[in-house]
């Protein structure tokens, strides 16, 4: 009622504006015929009250799509059944996001390989992980390592390199998970990582597949000083 009201008194206070602006011009242009010009307020005036009245139709439609959503959902949420989907749909999606679910999908494997020049060192695998990132990749491994948002990657010695707590020797292998075009253009864009990797002397190749797996990710994620806050 409250809406009704306010919209109410809008278009009256739309019809006093224009109805004053309508006296005005008839002080004002005195050899113009005043029955023209009364013609053309009256029609302005009723395609103002006209639009108004097609906005207010749409607010209340609107509203009314809004409140059977609502409507919808807490009837959702009071069925035992449809909270249980909810719930593990939720869950489901936090495991993938957490990479505690084993993903299956197009990508890019990358070769990554020491030689008897160069060696691979951590770097050219974080410059890696981050361009396929970038590219949109949904989940990525080395070495069948899942790469998730903790996950570390630092040089031990000069023959390893630790992944999520584990020696992973060369070769490297990567696999990524996304859009396989995207992928493939982020590292062979002209002067990135895949030409950068070459002026270096470092052996590198990689393929396109339609079927990569990618395992889980196997080791607990905890918190030691971290908590949430009540």
């Amino acid at each position: 009622m409250k809406g009704k009201y306010i919209i109410t008194v809008s278009i009256g206070l739309v019809a006093l504006i224009l109805t004053m602006v309508m006296f005005t011009q008839f002080k004002t242009v005195y050899q113009t015929d005043i029955t023209a010009i009364e013609t053309m307020r009256e029609t302005e005036l009723r395609t103002e009250l006209s639009d108004w009245k097609n906005k207010y139709d749409e607010i209340q439609s609107r509203l009314e799509d809004t409140e059977n959503k609502i409507i919808e959902y807490q009837s959702q949420i009071y069925n035992s059944e449809e909270s249980s989907k909810i719930l593990k749909n939720d869950l489901i999606e936090t495991e993938i996001y957490l990479g505690y679910t084993k993903l299956v999908g197009e990508g890019i494997i990358v070769r990554l390989e020491d030689n008897e020049f160069k060696q691979i060192e951590r770097w050219d695998l974080l410059e890696l992980i981050n361009e396929l990132k970038l590219a949109g990749a949904e989940a990525i491994s080395v070495n069948d390592e899942r790469i998730i948002s903790r996950s570390e990657i630092a040089t031990v010695g000069y023959q390893f390199i630790l992944i999520n707590g584990n020696r992973i020797p060369s070769p490297f292998i990567v696999k990524a998970i996304g859009n396989k075009k995207y992928l493939e253009s982020a590292i062979t864009v002209k002067g990135g990582y895949l030409d950068e990797m070459k002026v270096n002397e470092k052996t590198i190749s990689y393929s396109i597949e339609d079927n990569i797996e990618i395992p889980a990710y196997n080791s607990k994620i905890s918190f030691e000083y971290a908590e949430i806050k009540k």
